[in-house]
């Protein structure tokens, strides 16, 4: 004799509608106090990695600057001028390097380093002019126009500049220097809370003077660094060209 169809299912396992109904309440608060961690650690989250790709920003950005000043060349402004292209103040610099860039050709540049005004405030922007000789007598701001202006640095941060010479006292300003100085620090803040960042850093300047400032330096103005006068360039006096006299008596063999 065959079972009935409700005595097989008698005998089945399975849930009654109060326990599903109670693990989903269960589901439900386990949910929601996924859903509350997460809102609470989320943005801290956003923040921390927002921060991290600004440090990346800001140091690319310094990199740049750094790689820029230290090119500095010494180059006057023109044939009746002795002095270099540079003029540094705390918030902009302006000097001289080698042409960079894969629309330039071979040649110098003039490179200004600089704050100028955008809807956010402000930002530093590298901009440049190929380098031609100046007028005699005209100033920088009547002969150099800029353009490309590469935007560095975006608000808050500000960046400002100090320099150094040889003896390593700092100055807010260099101008109308005769040399180029040794070391430019470059200092980050934050503009809302006027903080100085831990990035900021000090970039050398490779060439401070002219090479023939150099060569004054030398003993007798010799660039060669050997003694003796310019008619003698072998460095010795009548004789051989170690330098050593020879006698002036018998030199064509026996009396």
């Amino acid at each position: 004799m065959k079972s009935s169809p409700v005595g097989q299912r008698a005998h089945e396992r399975g849930f009654t509608l109060i326990e599903t109904l109670v693990a989903l309440a269960l589901m439900g608060l386990v949910l929601s106090a996924l859903a509350n961690l997460t809102a609470q650690w989320l943005p801290n989250w956003n923040r921390g990695l927002a921060r991290i790709q600004r440090s990346e920003l800001i140091g690319i950005a310094l990199s740049r600057i750094g790689a820029d000043l230290a090119a500095a060349e010494y180059v006057p402004a023109n044939r009746g001028e002795r002095r270099p292209l540079f003029d540094g103040s705390e918030l902009s610099v302006t000097f001289v390097r080698t042409a960079l860039g894969p629309n330039t050709g071979p040649g110098l540049d003039v490179v200004q380093l600089g704050e100028t005004t955008e809807a956010q405030g402000f930002v530093t922007v590298r901009s440049r002019i190929p380098f031609r000789p100046l007028p005699l007598g005209s100033s920088l701001s009547e002969q150099l126009h800029f353009g490309e202006p590469v935007l560095l640095l975006r608000p808050p941060y500000r960046l400002s500049f100090a320099y150094a010479g040889k003896d390593r006292v700092w100055k807010s300003s260099w101008h109308d220097a005769d040399k180029l100085p040794s070391a430019i620090k470059l200092t980050v803040r934050d503009a809302a809370s006027e903080r100085i960042l831990a990035i900021s850093t000090v970039t050398p300047v490779h060439v401070d003077s002219s090479a023939q400032g150099d060569c004054d330096s030398q003993p007798g103005g010799n660039c060669d660094g050997k003694p003796g006068d310019q008619n003698n360039p072998q460095g010795g006096t009548q004789g051989n060209p170690q330098g050593n006299p020879q006698p002036m008596g018998n030199q064509g063999g026996r009396a």
